[in-house]
Formats: structure tokens, C-alpha cells, sequence
């Protein structure tokens, strides 16, 4: 399965895995490697607690939140918006750049950390910090966001063109089409997700015929999961033909298609495909008698994809893996709470705040901003910032 980037970042930035994988560097001013990272303790003091952090309120107990309490909602949210901006300050690029997506449930927030963001050493992040940018609107940013469009990262210059369009900037678009028969499959599927993002119907011939476009040394994975790119855009820009792919991935054949089989249940959610509701609540369930249930990996992820279809009773497969030894379950669990936009769920993510991996907490405190972006405060609705 794919590393925490991959279940915690929705835009998909998954895509960016690549990037974010190929540019470690650091630039001037942010911790390295060895250095007292932001978030690299619990919040509880000691290791981790270094220049640059935020002060943050005591660690809550276990029993002690009550989602029925204003305040203490309050509260936690602002400690959730407090650890994701240590985050984007973190020397680890996956933390900034999983910071960044977190905090656009807090777009007040988020707003005067995108400049910075956009000029990062790594271009993951500033492929993550173009795309908030766009899906934010911020006009403000368009003068830093024009240099990208000659970045040495393919998904950066993407990003680009992404963000622009969406501020109604004048910018070629075309790039992309010679981006979309990349020789690196992930290039293409990130392309073909910034085509469904934009939503012009015009883009669907381009994609067919690139779809069409072999990659002969490519992994066999690796082009699995961007035809499921490709057929996500289709869906987007109209083709509902195209939700049949989809939906066929998530009958894994063997091992190596469980990724896919992931993936395709984030998309189901992604396009609100009510049809697949069925065979979402199966991959939750049960494989076969000599298999068993799928991974923990396939069945959050159905669980996810359920929440945003309106089935919200996938708490229960947060609750179970919550405490799992392995931390990406632990994380993905955080996910399944947050999609539930649940408010009795901030109890367990209250938890998983404070979780020793810094990967599980920054995914709490993401979910605990989509749980409360419009919880009621004294009968009125609360607008968060």
C-alpha cells in the first residue's frame, strides 16, 4: 500500500508522492534533518517543542472531551489549526505538504502560508500549495504562482496552469496535453486529475485519446492506477461510461490489485457514484473463506468512500483499527472519523491527536477541521476560520 501521503491528502495530492519523493532538499530557514522539528513530539513538551512552535493547551485526557460542549469544540479545533501550522514549518516536505491540504477545512488560516509555500525547496509542496491556491481562489497569489509555470517539476508547471485557470488568470493551457502522454505515468494521472478538477467537457477527447497512449516500461501498478486517473477526469467532465472502469477495480483478482481496488473506492467517493454503495459495504466486510477480510488499507478506504456517499456507520472500522500497531491504519482511521462528519467522533480523534507518529496526528487534526467546520455553537452556526 502506499505511504501515509497517499491516504491522507485528498485533492488527490497523492500524485505528488512523486515529487515529494524526489525533492528532499531543504531550503534556507527550515528545520533539517537532526534539528527540533515542529511537530516532531506529541505536543506534551520536551523533544520537539524547538524554535518556531506555537504554544499549545494541555494534552485532554481520555474521557475528558464532550463534543456537546461549544467551548471545548472550540478549543480542539484550534488546537488542530495549531498543530497543522507547525506542520508547514516542519523539516519533513510530506508533513508541510499534508499540512497544507489540512488546513484548507481553515481557509483564514491557511491564506498567509501559501506564499511561502509556493516557493518551497520541495516541489511536492509547492505543487500542494498551487493547487490549494487554486481551489482557494486566492488572487492574491497568481504573481508567485506565474514563475512555476516554468518550474523544472512537470506537476508543479500542472499545478500551475490549475491554479491560474482557476483565478481567471490569462494562461496556455496546452501544456497539458503534451504532459498527458508523459512517459511517467504519474504525470499523466496527476494531468488527468487537474483536467477533472477543471471541469471543461472539451478536455474528454483529449483524455480518451491519450488514454489510449501505451507506456511500455511502465509499472504495471503504476499504469493501473493512472488509468483510474484517467477515468475519474472522464466521470468529471461528463462520461459516465467511464464510471464502469471504476467500479471494476474494486473486484481485485490478486495482491497486486488491492492498490488499485484502494484507490478506485476513493474515487466512488470522490464522484458521489451511489450504485457502487454494495459493493463498497462488501470490500468492508469479507474477501472469500481462504482469504478473509480485505487489508485494513482497502476497507478504510471503502468505509471513507461511504461516508461521503451519506453512510456514516464506517465509525466502527475507525474505532477497531484507531489503535492498530501500524500507523497508517491509525492515520487512515482518523480519515474514516473525519468524513463521518460526526461531532461524537471528536472524541477518539481528540485522542489520536496526541498519537506518538506525527503522520496520525496531523491526519486527526485534519479530520477534527472537516468534523467542525460547521458545528453550532449556541444555536448559531459556527463559522469557522
Amino acid at each position: 500500500m502506499k505511504s501515509l501521503q497517499l491516504l491522507l491528502l485528498s485533492l488527490p495530492l497523492s500524485l505528488v508522492l512523486a515529487a515529494l519523493s524526489a525533492c528532499q532538499s531543504q531550503p534556507a530557514g527550515r528545520p533539517g534533518p537532526g534539528s527540533a522539528d515542529p511537530i516532531a513530539s506529541n505536543g506534551s513538551g520536551g523533544q520537539g517543542d524547538g524554535a518556531g512552535t506555537r504554544p499549545s493547551s494541555r494534552p485532554l485526557a481520555p474521557g475528558e472531551f464532550d463534543p456537546r460542549d461549544p467551548v471545548a469544540v472550540s478549543q480542539l479545533r484550534e488546537r488542530a489549526i495549531d498543530l497543522l501550522l507547525n506542520a508547514t514549518i516542519s523539516g519533513q516536505p510530506e508533513f508541510r505538504a499534508n499540512a497544507i491540504e489540512g488546513l484548507l477545512n481553515a481557509p483564514a488560516r491557511l491564506k498567509p502560508v501559501l506564499p511561502l509555500a509556493l516557493r518551497d525547496a520541495s516541489a511536492g509542496v509547492r505543487t500542494v500549495a498551487a493547487l490549494a491556491a487554486g481551489r482557494l481562489k486566492t488572487t492574491d497569489n497568481a504573481p508567485a504562482i506565474f514563475p512555476l509555470l516554468k518550474d523544472t517539476s512537470p506537476f508543479v508547471r500542472a499545478a500551475a496552469i490549475y491554479a491560474l485557470t482557476r483565478l481567471n488568470e490569462p494562461v496556455d493551457p496546452t501544456p497539458l496535453a503534451t504532459m498527458l502522454r508523459d512517459s511517467d505515468t504519474r504525470v499523466r494521472a496527476h494531468v488527468a486529475f487537474i483536467l477533472g478538477e477543471l471541469g471543461n467537457p472539451s478536455a474528454l477527447r483529449m483524455l480518451r485519446d491519450a488514454a489510449g497512449t501505451s507506456s511500455p516500461r511502465a509499472d504495471p501498478t503504476q499504469t493501473r492506477i493512472m488509468q483510474l486517473q484517467f477515468a475519474e477526469a472522464m466521470v468529471k467532465l461528463g462520461d459516465e461510461r467511464a464510471i464502469s472502469e471504476i467500479r471494476a477495480a474494486l473486484y481485485p483478482a490478486a495482491p497486486q490489485d488491492l492498490e488499485a481496488a484502494t484507490l478506485a473506492a476513493q474515487i466512488i467517493g470522490q464522484v458521489r457514484d451511489q450504485s457502487s454503495r454494495g459493493e463498497l459495504m462488501n470490500l468492508t466486510v469479507v474477501n472469500d473463506r481462504q482469504q478473509g477480510r480485505y487489508p485494513a488499507e482497502t476497507r478504510l478506504a471503502a468505509a471513507a468512500a461511504l461516508a461521503k456517499l451519506g453512510n456514516t456507520r464506517g465509525g466502527f472500522l475507525a474505532a477497531e483499527y484507531s489503535t492498530s500497531p501500524i500507523a497508517t491504519q491509525r492515520a487512515q482511521s482518523a480519515l474514516v472519523y473525519g468524513e463521518t462528519r460526526l461531532t461524537e467522533h471528536l472524541a477518539p480523534l481528540s485522542q489520536l491527536m496526541n498519537d506518538t507518529e506525527p503522520g496520525v496526528r496531523l491526519a486527526a487534526a485534519a479530520a477534527i477541521l472537516k468534523v467542525t467546520e460547521n458545528v453550532p455553537l449556541n444555536g448559531a452556526g459556527f463559522s469557522a476560520p
